[in-house]
């Protein structure tokens, strides 16, 4: 048939239809570079924009005419100045009108009146991120709070927020729903309190690693619609602040207290017997021991679809009541729990068929007899966290092999795996995810039989695998064209000849080999001009690279965000024409660097010094590089770390 019929046959509607069942990004850019009418369809179907670049965004914004949602956390620098020539470029259209949402997560060189100005000129904004900007304070606050319909907030790790930044939003910002206070350490009862009487209808509120006290919690009780409370690492909150909670929110659904050291079981029994709507509940570490009838009460929570207990010591009780009482269970958290055996497990995989997500890291007790139960009975299972679980033999790889073909994410780290093993973990047609590390049986042998099959896979964790060679690497790349993610990372037996494979990886993104010492600069130029989609890249220790292989990387690699260089032979010129030329470059780890030069540090910084988020530096340099350009890298948000 004829391709200008197909395509005519092919509506509008029909092709939107089909991007409804896109969500990965690389099948949406296939999609839109298969014809003008394709790449039309595309731009007018997307909602959401992330920028890579500042100098594509007006054309960007032109061109994506429906996208509600922009993405800057990628940016390497937005400046006041950059917000001020957007909002006036006639190219761009009128396109504040139609932003509901802003994510500025870690655009640390912007400042409040650039946010000021965002903010106020996008009048239907719902949502605002700006995590992770660690230098924003009460100042970036009053600007947020010019969103008056602002509907959630997330201020995570703004480090200069105080209760005077929180309240000015709790007062301008009346409708909002979800607000996020994660390691804001300056805000105290006050600014909780403050919130909870202005902003009445939140349902999604974190205040992780507060240092707030019951009183925040009895205020937190009165906001009657909250779902969803996280509260880890509040290290004040005790028992008494956790009834006020079982007694004021009925409507929680999400509760998170782990690592709060001063809760015990007599908190918990307050929240579970007066929050009936649990859905998820996470208690995990600081309970040693939760008591006999902390497992009683979890039979009033009919709904509870998530518990985890990481860390705690638990008995064969607490299995039998839930997986008597708790019949919509999906995800259970067991990591590092005393008292997991083999009967425990078994009443668990037999009363919660529906599990979904199981961790078991570190319970070191099972033997094959608990997997062989889960293994029959889970058969759901997405996801399954075995690490250092030693008692473990290849029978258990074959039970899951034999019946969670829905399996997506495994993790067999420092467990008894070989070759045959993965022969039958083979099985498992969906994995998205396998961790190896420390499986030392694991040869190249293993890894083609996993490449064969597991046509999905995206990320592999290969840490320590000693008979892992080129030739594995080989089949990896021949069979698993999909990886993006992969830890090659003391495997010492691989050369140039297994980064040559890695080229034809063309999805790669996220590549650590520390201490590979075969590998030299031909290796690292076929990888650098194969993977063009590398943004993160470790290889410290890889002391035969030569500059050859960094002029590559600075060559081809233009989309590398992050990047270990630590105790590799690089050059001044290499490192200058690396922070040069690699532009969207945000973090980088240069210690001892023993080819470089103080005066290479210095031109290599001020290659890049607008750039820059965070470097890692011996403090040694500290006193030999110029003050204008510590200067430079401070006003720009760019975090030293000195070593």
């Amino acid at each position: 048939m004829d391709l200008s019929l197909i395509s005519n046959l092919l509506t509008d509607d029909l092709l939107t239809r089909v991007l409804d069942c896109l969500p990965d990004d690389t099948d949406r850019k296939s999609f839109r570079a298969t014809c003008k009418s394709f790449h039309r369809v595309e731009s007018t179907h997307r909602t959401r924009v992330k920028f890579l670049r500042p100098e594509f965004i007006p054309r960007l914004l032109s061109t994506y005419t429906r996208a509600h949602a922009l993405d800057f956390s990628s940016c390497p620098r937005i400046y006041n100045g950059t917000i001020s020539a957007l909002l006036n470029d006639v190219v761009c259209g009128n396109w504040t009108v139609r932003i509901k949402k802003l994510v500025l997560c870690r655009t640390t060189s912007l400042k409040w009146l650039g946010l000021e100005m965002l903010v106020k000129g996008c009048v239907n904004l719902e949502s605002v991120d700006v995590s992770h900007c660690c230098e924003f304070g009460d100042r970036e606050c009053d600007a947020i709070s010019f969103g008056a319909g602002l509907k959630e907030i997330k201020l995570d790790k703004c480090l200069g927020v105080t209760d005077v930044g929180l309240a000015k939003i709790a007062i301008r910002c009346g409708k909002l729903e979800k607000i996020s206070l994660k390691w804001c350490s300056e805000v105290s009862d006050l600014g909780i309190d403050f919130l909870s009487q202005k902003c009445s209808g939140l349902k999604y509120l974190s205040v992780s690693y507060l240092k707030i006290s019951n009183e925040s919690l009895r205020s937190i009780s009165s906001l009657k619609k909250l779902e969803t409370l996280l509260m880890v690492g509040c290290g004040l909150v005790g028992d008494e602040g956790l009834g006020f909670i079982g007694n004021g929110c009925s409507s929680l659904k999400v509760l998170d207290v782990s690592r709060c050291e001063l809760v015990s079981s007599a908190g918990l029994i307050s929240v579970t017997r007066g929050c009936k709507g649990l859905q998820k509940l996470n208690v995990g570490y600081y309970f040693l021991e939760l008591s006999a009838t902390v497992f009683h009460t979890l039979k009033d929570l009919k709904h509870l679809k998530t518990i985890r207990v990481d860390g705690a010591r638990v008995t064969d009780s607490f299995f039998q009541i839930i997986s008597t009482n708790c019949l919509f269970l999906v995800e259970v958290g067991l990591s590092r729990c005393e008292g997991v055996n083999d009967l425990g497990i078994m009443q668990l995989a037999y009363g919660s068929p529906t599990l979904k997500i199981l961790d078991l890291t570190c319970c070191n007790n099972l033997t094959d007899i608990a997997l062989s139960a889960v293994a029959h009975s889970c058969t759901k299972l997405l996801c399954l966290k075995l690490e250092s679980c030693s008692l473990l033999t290849e029978k258990s790889i074959t039970y899951l092999g034999s019946s969670c073909h829905s399996l997506e994410e495994l993790d067999l780290t420092e467990c008894c795996v070989n070759d045959i093993g993965l022969k039958n973990l083979s099985k498992c047609l969906e994995l998205r995810c396998l961790r190896l590390g420390f499986c030392h049986d694991v040869s190249d042998k293993g890894l083609s039989y996993i490449a064969s099959k597991c046509k999905h896979l995206q990320e592999i964790d290969l840490y320590r695998c000693l008979n892992v060679g080129d030739d594995g690497l080989g089949f990896i790349a021949s069979g698993c064209k999909n990886i993006r993610k992969l830890n090659l990372c003391y495997c010492t037996k691989i050369t140039d000849k297994g980064l040559m494979y890695l080229s034809q990886l063309e999805e790669l993104s996220d590549l650590e080999m520390r201490n590979i010492t075969e590998v030299t600069g031909t290796g690292l130029s076929a990888l650098a001009a194969g993977c063009r989609k590398l943004s993160q890249l470790e290889i410290k220790h890889c002391g035969n690279i030569r500059d050859t292989g960094f002029w590559s990387l600075a060559y081809y690699s233009w989309n590398l965000q992050q990047v270990n260089l630590s105790f590799c032979a690089i050059s001044d010129v290499g490192l200058c024409m690396m922070m040069g030329n690699l532009t969207r470059l945000q973090d980088a780890k240069l210690v001892n660097l023993a080819n470089v030069t103080v005066r290479g540090y210095e031109l290599a910084l001020r290659a890049c010094c607008t750039r820059l988020k965070k470097v890692k530096l011996l403090a040694y340099v500290r006193p030999h590089l110029s003050a204008e350009l510590l200067e430079t890298l401070g006003a720009s948000g760019c975090r030293i770390r000195w070593e």
